[in-house]
C-alpha cells in the first residue's frame, strides 16, 4: 500500500497534469479565429443571415463549452487517479477497498442532473424562438421537392420556377443553372414546404436550420433573413440515385431586386401556381375533371 510520504508525488503529478492540459487546450483554440469561434465553427456566411441564427449559435457555443469543461474535469481526475495511485514496486497485496463515497455519488448524480436540466431549458427557449416561429408571412412562398430538384411558387405574386435536375461538374457550388430561390432581405417569410413523391429535406446550412419535407405532411418555416448574399441549398435526406445532385441557389436580395426578379417570371409567362397536379401520386377528386 501507498505510504503517506507518496502523497507529495501525487500532487505533484496532478499540477503537471494539468499544466499539460491547460497547455494542450490553449494550442487547439490558438489554431481557430476568433471568428470560428464566436459562430461555433458553423460555416462563416451563417453569421447574421437569419434571425434564427444567434439564438442557434449561442445554443451551441455554451453547450461545446461547458461539455469541454466537464470533460476536462474528468479525464484530468481520471489520469490524475491513475498516475497518483498506480501501484507501485514495492507495493503488496490488494490497496484499501472502498465500498462506496456518499459526497462523490451525491456529486456524481447530482451535476449530470443539472446539465441535462440546463440543457433541456435552453433548447426549449431556442425552440420556441425558432422552430415555433409562427409569426405571419409578408411574403409567402412554397417549396416543392421532387427528384432531383426543386419547384418555387411565390404566392403572393403569383407567379412560379420551375426547377430541374442540376448535373454536377466537379464545383463545390451547384452553378447559375440550379434552381434559385430569391428572398427578400428583411422581410418576415412564411416558406411552405412539401414533396412531390419521396421524403426529402430542405435545408440551407448557412441559415442553421433543415426541415424534412415528407410526402401528405406539409409544413412551413418562418424567419426573416436579415443580410444580402448568395448560399447554397440541398437534400439532406437519401431520396434516391441522383440525390446528391438535388441542389439549389439561395439569393437574399433587396426587395426592388425580388419584385423585378418576380415580374420577370411574369414577363416569362411563369403565372400560376405549380400545385399537387405535378406530385407523383396525385389523382383528381371524385368529380373533378381529369
Amino acid at each position: 500500500m501507498d505510504s503517506p510520504n507518496q502523497a507529495g508525488p501525487g500532487r505533484s503529478w496532478a499540477k503537471r497534469l494539468g499544466t499539460l492540459g491547460a497547455v494542450a487546450v490553449l494550442a487547439l483554440l490558438s489554431g481557430c479565429t476568433k471568428e470560428q469561434i464566436s459562430t461555433g465553427f458553423f460555416p462563416a456566411e451563417s453569421k447574421g443571415a437569419t434571425n434564427h441564427t444567434e439564438a442557434y449559435t449561442s445554443l451551441w457555443n455554451g453547450a461545446w463549452i461547458a461539455l469541454l469543461i466537464v470533460g476536462l474535469i474528468v479525464w484530468g481526475l481520471i489520469l490524475w487517479a491513475m498516475i497518483a495511485y498506480r501501484r507501485r514496486k514495492n507495493d503488496r497485496g490488494l490497496p484499501v477497498q472502498l465500498r462506496y463515497s456518499m459526497p462523490i455519488e451525491i456529486l456524481f448524480t447530482v451535476t449530470p442532473v443539472i446539465l441535462v436540466l440546463g440543457f433541456f431549458f435552453q433548447s426549449v427557449q431556442v425552440m420556441d424562438k425558432t422552430t415555433d416561429d409562427t409569426t405571419p408571412g409578408e411574403q409567402v412562398i412554397e417549396v416543392a421537392a421532387k427528384q432531383w430538384a426543386w419547384d418555387f411558387n411565390y404566392v403572393n405574386q403569383d407567379v412560379y420556377f420551375a426547377g430541374t435536375q442540376v448535373h454536377l461538374d466537379g464545383s463545390e457550388k451547384p452553378g447559375e443553372k440550379a434552381p434559385t430561390l430569391y428572398l427578400p432581405v428583411d422581410t418576415d417569410l412564411e416558406i411552405r414546404l412539401r414533396s412531390r413523391d419521396v421524403i426529402h429535406s430542405f435545408w440551407v446550412p448557412a441559415f442553421l436550420e433543415k426541415r424534412d419535407m415528407i410526402p401528405g405532411h406539409d409544413q412551413s418555416l418562418h424567419l426573416r433573413a436579415e443580410k444580402e448574399g448568395e448560399y447554397v441549398g440541398k437534400c439532406a435526406e437519401l431520396c434516391g440515385e441522383y440525390h446528391s445532385e438535388m441542389l439549389f441557389n439561395v439569393k437574399v436580395v433587396s426587395k426592388a431586386e425580388f419584385d423585378d426578379y418576380t415580374k420577370s417570371l411574369a414577363d416569362d409567362g411563369n403565372t400560376g401556381q405549380l400545385g399537387p397536379e405535378y406530385d407523383r401520386n396525385w389523382y383528381p377528386k371524385e368529380g373533378a375533371e381529369k
